[in-house]
């Protein structure tokens, strides 16, 4: 039902337990033994006519590929409600500590790979929706109380203070779906969060989605951007935190620029049923490589059991030398219409 990563490690959330999986990559060559052996054994008596060709086919067949071993490492409940469910897991900056919650409202932290528990609070009254560790110890916790909390451990810092600060519809409560930290480009040592508001409640008059961009030192709101009256499910951020990536339960996927939330890609209905998570393919390693010629890349999941590539194209810029040589040649056309039209000019 959800699933966290961290290099060769996975958490997987499986009804209101936590299974932490280790994952190693193997490339597998050599012929397929059973197109070898053929149907000798299986299936209905071929004719004879057709055995030889088959033989042949079969004989030339070779198997290439990666081959995902995959082995159970530990599991654990990490819900315990009336209706238990793990509803989001996360891994901190580090990997050594892993962040669950779902619809009993509380968070766990457990250690890595024991998942030993650490710590454990009542976050919200309700389901927990999302959650997001910051490299420097804190949580951030989204609930179906309306509420969006930040935590240094059990202690309470702060509350978000969206709808006070931003867009606000008197007969339409908002609720937090999503949060996530990003860096600032350019900047190693600061921090964005990120955040999407949609309606508590379906109404007759579809009211529009927010994507929030807040300051990640004083948790206050830097700008907020309407996304569409599509209600959003998920939401990712770049690993250089340039852009953001959002799925809607309709099936559309969109990217962001984080900077100004301004909307670079989109395609409506993509998928045509919830989006269930999306990822942007990470910029180290082959990242660049398989890219090529492209900006970005954002992969989407959804309940029709595909996955997509969204394939941003690099974004045309003038260089500067060019700007600069226009605007001297401005200046020089406008001074020579000026000497003619008044000759004493100069």
């Amino acid at each position: 039902m959800n699933l966290a990563l961290a290099g060769n490690i996975l958490a997987a959330g499986q009804d209101a337990h936590c299974q932490l999986l280790r994952f190693q990559t193997h490339q597998q060559k050599g012929k397929n033994k059973a197109e070898k052996a053929g149907s000798k054994e299986q299936g209905p008596r071929q004719r004879k006519g057709t055995a030889p060709a088959e033989k042949k086919s079969g004989a030339e067949t070779h198997q290439e590929g990666a081959e995902l071993r995959v082995e159970n490492l530990q599991a654990v409940q990490t819900d315990f409600g009336p209706d238990p469910l793990q509803k989001v897991v996360c891994f901190n900056h580090d990997n050594t500590l892993l962040a669950s919650g779902g619809t009993d409202g509380y968070i766990r932290v457990w250690k890595v790979p024991s998942l030993e528990k650490v710590l454990e609070f009542k976050a919200h009254e309700g389901e927990i929706e999302d959650l997001a560790l910051g490299p420097d110890g804190k949580l951030v916790t989204v609930g179906w109380d309306l509420k969006a909390s930040v935590w240094q451990k059990d202690q309470l810092v702060t509350q978000l203070h969206w709808q006070e600060n931003g867009p606000t519809f008197s007969n339409t409560p908002y609720r937090y779906q999503a949060c996530r930290f990003g860096q600032v480009p350019d900047q190693p040592a600061s921090l964005r969060l990120f955040t999407v508001q949609i309606p508590h409640k379906r109404l007759r008059q579809p009211q529009p989605c927010y994507l929030t961009a807040w300051d990640g030192s004083t948790f206050l709101p830097l700008r907020t951007k309407s996304c569409g009256h599509e209600v959003i499910s998920c939401l990712s951020v770049s690993e250089s935190g340039t852009f953001l990536g959002l799925g809607t339960v309709t099936g559309s996927v969109a990217i962001y620029i984080a900077f100004s939330l301004q909307r670079l890609y989109y395609v409506k209905e993509a998928h045509g049923i919830v989006v269930t998570d999306v990822a942007f393919l990470p910029e180290k390693g082959r990242g660049p490589e398989l890219l090529g010629s492209h900006e970005t890349a954002l992969f989407s999941v959804a309940v029709d059991s595909r996955c997509q590539m969204h394939l941003l194209p690099s974004r045309r810029s003038v260089p500067v030398w060019l700007l600069l040589l226009l605007c001297v040649g401005l200046i020089v056309m406008t001074i020579l219409l000026l000497q003619s039209a008044f000759p004493g000019f100069l």
